[in-house]
This record gives C-alpha cells, structure tokens and sequence, in this order.
C-alpha cells in the first residue's frame, strides 16, 4: 500500500497555512518533504509533525523547543524521553501562561475601574456644566 502523498497546496488547505510558513518549516528542517523537482510531496510523518508544530506554537512553545521535542522521537525508548521532556516543558508553558492571565485579569480590572471614574466624573462635569 502506497503512502498517501500531499501537495503543497492540499497541505495549505487542511492544516490553514500559508505556503510561506510550510516551506518556513522545511527551511529549519522541522519538515521534510519529498522533492520532485520544484515539487514537495508530503508524507503522514510530515502531516503530523505539522500537527505537532502548530499546536506547540499555540501553546507558546519556540521553535527550538518544537525541533527538540520532535528530534527526541526517535531516542528508541517507545517515546518515554519525548514525552517526559513535552510535559516538563508544558508545566512550564502552562505556568507562564496561568501567570499571564493572571496579569491580564488585573489589567482588566484596573482598566474597569478607571473608566468608572472616568464615566463617573464626566457625569458630574456634564451635571455641573447643565446647571450653569
């Protein structure tokens, strides 16, 4: 059975990527497609390490951190090295994230409150200025 092969755009289409970011990829050997010439077939290895890429980069994971993770595939220890690594790594990522949120929701906050204020003192003023 012959491997199901995928084109450049086919690629584009079901993972929503530009053809800049797949040969992005290629270029820091995160992927390695077939070369036919000017053409690159993807293979399902290169599908889900893809997969693997975008979901760390939505996770905030640098591509240096992806690169390691995946090269660790294949240390031959039915993936326990890869795995350990990912989960220390995303305790990290998690943390960071948590942190901030955390951030965020204070900034939100604040913000909330100045605005009060703000609507608060601009009824007074407008209050004020009618009355005159």
């Amino acid at each position: 059975m012959t491997e199901q092969l995928m084109t450049i755009r086919e690629m584009c289409d079901a993972f929503e990527v530009t053809p800049r970011t797949l040969r992005f990829y290629e270029q820091k050997e995160l992927l390695a497609p077939i070369r036919q010439g000017t053409k690159r077939l993807f293979t399902r290895r290169d599908r889900a390490r893809l997969k693997l890429i975008l979901r760390g980069k939505r996770f905030g994971f640098s591509l240096e951190e992806i690169r390691q993770l995946l090269d660790l595939y294949h240390v031959g220890d039915q993936q326990v090295t890869q795995l350990t690594k990912t989960h220390e790594l995303g305790r990290q990522h998690l943390a960071d994230m948590e942190r901030q949120r955390a951030e965020l929701d204070e900034a939100i906050a604040d913000m909330k409150q100045q605005l009060d204020w703000v609507e608060t003192r601009l009824g007074e003023l407008i209050s004020d200025h009618a009355a005159q």
